[in-house]
């Protein structure tokens, strides 16, 4: 079963869906362009904002349906 992780963007009202921490950091590292340090602080912390990032990102990990 997938844990779907949520990224949730400052400004932008659509989470977008991932189904790893790995996907998801890359995803910031290249389409928005985070810096090294941001991206391991949204992921040790769940949120990253200025100034380390030109706005907020937040995750959100999705509960697991139960059996």
């Amino acid at each position: 079963m997938i844990a779907w992780v949520d990224l949730l963007i400052e400004g932008d009202p659509h989470p977008r869906r991932f189904d790893s921490y790995a996907t998801l950091r890359a995803y910031v590292l290249k389409l928005e362009r985070l810096s090294e340090d941001a991206a391991d602080e949204l992921m040790m912390a769940g949120v990253v904002r200025p100034p380390l990032a030109r706005r907020e990102y937040r995750i959100q990990r999705l509960p697991l349906p139960e059996e």
